[in-house]
């Protein structure tokens, strides 16, 4: 017998669904799994002009390193087909300036705030992740290793899982037990799932991923380099096939480790593909720069698809896509109680 799936359309006018859209990060709770990606809204105060930022799970801050930092020459960024490169090179104020503004700016309006630092060497991120054990307002650190490594030649961290291990050790023994520590990986990998393992084994509290893949784009009307740093990193729509199967495969190796999955998430059905692969979170970036409103729209689309498929629970979700194909999808939910009963009175109509 062919099985039916129902999805119950909602209409975005009617009341968003009453389900339980909370998750968590390893210590991290949240009270919905939708966080800004670093880099793509700083530390939240333009968003908040356009919606209220409290109402997400966390922001996600731009990664900041321990001096201030002119990043690199313009042109900057370069659209590409269903996405864009940047070569911003981690512009910052530096974190002891962070802290005083932009970390002190998020701790009084009562976000939920991760903090995403870079460095160039593990003793700089030792220092930067120091810096933050004593400052107010950090719910979570993101350690951002695809930085170069200026100490192996510019060979970033994240494509070495032992020097990926290394910047864990060193930021999870600078850090407060009580604060989470995610590693971002890289998927310019040849095994993701080994650097995985890596951080984790180190001590990373669970996986921010992916980050940025590296791109290129040549202007043909100058024939050079459209980026003045050459290359960047691709976002947007274009590399979020590849971030779902990044999830997919770290989450069938490592069930048990939180991940906060990004790449792509235009809308509320992205989102969605990437809990079903695994993720307990995502974070939302590319697409703010067209949208501000995005994390929000995005929030209130997954809630309805959540229960649209009937599922009660955010969590009941997380996952949901590696199950065996021969299950069927359990309908707990209110939308598939209406759908069976209806389906019992059409049965009754024919028997009649």
């Amino acid at each position: 017998m062919t099985s039916l799936r129902l999805t119950v359309k909602t209409n975005e006018s009617d009341p968003l669904p009453e389900i339980d859209m909370s998750t968590h990060l390893g210590l991290l709770d949240l009270k919905n799994p939708i966080l800004t990606a670093s880099g793509c809204a700083a530390a939240g105060r333009e968003l908040d002009q356009f919606f209220d930022i409290t109402t997400l799970g966390g922001i996600v801050t731009k990664s900041v390193m321990q001096n201030p930092r002119s990043g690199r020459p313009t042109p900057r960024m370069a659209e590409t087909p269903s996405g864009m490169l940047n070569s911003i090179g981690l512009q910052g104020p530096g974190i002891d300036s962070f802290i005083e503004k932009d970390l002190a700016w998020l701790s009084e309006r009562g976000a939920t705030t991760v903090v995403s630092i870079a460095g160039g060497s593990v003793e700089e991120f030792a220092r930067v992740a120091g810096k933050l054990r004593l400052a107010e307002g950090v719910s979570g650190i993101e350690v951002n290793i695809s930085c170069p490594n200026v100490e192996s030649r510019g060979e970033v961290f994240a494509c070495d899982p032992v020097a990926a291990a290394e910047v864990i050790t060193a930021v999870r023994r600078n850090t407060a037990p009580n604060i989470p520590v995610l590693a971002k990986l890289s998927p310019d990998v040849t095994d993701i799932v080994a650097v995985a393992q890596a951080v984790v084994a180190a001590g990373a509290d669970g996986l921010s991923m992916i980050n940025t893949t590296l791109g290129m784009v040549i202007n043909t009307e100058t024939m050079r380099p459209a980026l003045a740093g050459i290359t960047g990193g691709l976002s947007g729509p274009a590399i979020r096939p590849m971030a779902v199967r990044c999830v997919w495969q770290v989450h069938q190796a490592m069930p048990e480790v939180p991940i906060l999955g990004m790449g792509g998430i235009r809308t509320g059905l992205d989102a969605l593909e990437f809990i079903l692969a695994g993720a307990s979170a995502v974070s939302v970036g590319t697409t703010i720069f067209h949208d501000p409103t995005a994390p929000a729209r995005i929030r209130d689309e997954l809630t309805r698809a959540i229960a649209e498929r009937g599922f009660e629970t955010l969590i009941d979700a997380i996952g949901y896509a590696h199950r065996e194909p021969d299950v069927e999808l359990a309908p707990t939910g209110p939308a598939f109680v209406e759908f069976e009963q209806a389906l019992d009175d059409d049965q009754a109509d024919v028997d009649l």
